[in-house]
């Protein structure tokens, strides 16, 4: 009897998840050049944070609808048409900036259409990676995910800043069509998505009546809504924090060198690599909800509150690192309980259900971050005050402080509220 490996099963996953990871690569390198670019017209933190709303708004918008047509479509041909027109955006961008016309109102409508093809795209490859993976190796598929998240975010600042240095964002734009073309290439000929027999209660189910019964689900499983409810409040807060903001600190306080921006973000990218390494390898948790909500914790501490008190590069890269080393273990454990309690059937409906809930708040916390850093705290750090001076020894003065401070006060919110639940009962049916 041949002996089984650790990626036992997972042969047509690998594949598709490597030529996503290429396609990944292409895009973060644009958006990391679109936000220096960005930068560079404005200068303001609400700018950055807007380009960011506009990704979203339209994918928890149509969350819903596009939930219940992926437990009802070929999978494959809406992850198809997703990045077909994903790359159609791109092509636009490379054309207004090629004839000079590229402003930034054209890159905030172009990620609000964008977004809302992703709204179709992300619910069909959950459920085609559910497809296509054994269910003992879900914790290891998730792990293997933040890997290449992990991976992306380390080469992609660099990898941008020498395209934007050698070819500008022309060359940036022309690589992350070429990643396109393998990706899309890739899914088209060499992977077939296994068909579900869906129930002959959903056949004649309406479709509006479909379209809620995510929540429904959710509704009946009172711990797995909690736990979304939570993240929902994480999302919110971490996107005035770290995770929402951290491009605007770095630039801020380093006068706009994009390469401290590239090598915090590289840094980001690192902690996540080596965290994804760790939950590959590692056994699976007992005690799942435990290591989600320590790791929460310990992200918002070294993430948010050591950065804030950051004023120089070493500090910064350390903060980036601690603070994304527990991600994957969070991640991947809370992707693994929602993949063994949801039927596969029904997890097109009750992950767009679950996305709708759980990110509906990251667009309001990235425009409440943007108004409050630009403002509030950044000119209440520029105006000579008792209380400014006080806060001065703590945080540093200058542009970037007051962001500073924003990232204390998140770090210390999401650190408590994390650690309050470790040992509240009712998550413990989701273990």
């Amino acid at each position: 009897m041949k002996k089984s490996n650790m990626f036992s099963g997972l042969r047509d996953f690998l594949i598709l998840w490597s030529s996503q990871a290429v396609s990944s690569l292409g895009t973060a390198m644009t958006s990391f050049a679109l936000i220096i670019w960005v930068y560079s017209q404005k200068g303001t933190a609400s700018s950055i944070t807007l380009l960011s709303i506009c990704s979203l708004v339209p994918s928890i918008l149509f969350s819903f609808v596009a939930g219940t047509l992926a437990d009802r479509w070929d999978k494959k041909r809406i992850m198809l048409l997703a990045d077909l027109l994903a790359a159609v955006g791109t092509v636009t961008v490379l054309v207004l900036y090629r004839t000079s016309n590229l402003q930034i109102w054209h890159l905030y409508s172009i990620n609000f259409l964008l977004s809302f093809m992703n709204a179709f795209q992300s619910p069909a490859a959950y459920v085609a990676t559910t497809l296509l993976v054994p269910k003992e190796q879900y914790v290891r598929v998730s792990g293997l995910y933040a890997l290449s998240g992990s991976v992306v975010t380390i080469l992609a600042p660099a990898l941008g800043s020498v395209l934007l240095a050698f070819g500008g964002l022309e060359l940036v734009l022309l690589v992350d069509l070429v990643a396109f073309a393998v990706a899309f290439t890739t899914l088209l000929m060499f992977i077939k998505i296994p068909k579900i027999a869906n129930k002959v209660v959903d056949a004649k189910e309406s479709f509006l009546k479909s379209c809620a019964a995510g929540i429904h689900f959710l509704r009946e499983h009172s711990a797995l809504l909690r736990i979304i409810l939570f993240f929902a409040f994480v999302n919110f807060i971490a996107k005035m924090g770290s995770y929402g903001m951290l491009s605007a600190l770095i630039l801020g306080r380093a006068n706009g060198d994009q390469v401290s921006l590239g090598v915090v973000q590289a840094a980001v990218g690192i902690g996540m690599l080596a965290g994804s390494v760790l939950i590959t390898i590692a056994k699976p948790a007992k005690n799942r909800t435990k290591v989600i909500f320590f790791t929460c914790g310990i992200s918002f501490f070294f993430g948010d509150v050591l950065c804030g008190f950051g004023r120089v590069l070493p500090v910064w890269v350390i903060s980036a690192f601690f603070g994304n080393l527990p991600l994957p273990f969070l991640n991947a454990n809370l992707t693994a309980i929602m993949r063994t309690k949801v039927p596969v059937e029904m997890q097109g409906r009750v992950f767009s259900a679950r996305d709708t809930i759980q990110y509906s708040t990251i667009p309001v916390g990235l425009l409440l971050g943007g108004v409050l850093a630009d403002y509030v705290f950044e000119p209440f750090m520029a105006t000579i005050s008792p209380v400014q001076r006080v806060l001065t020894f703590a945080f540093g003065a200058g542009k970037g402080s007051g962001i500073a401070i924003m990232f204390f006060i998140v770090g210390i919110v999401g650190c408590a509220s994390s650690f309050m639940c470790l040992k509240n009962p009712a998550y413990r049916e989701l273990n």
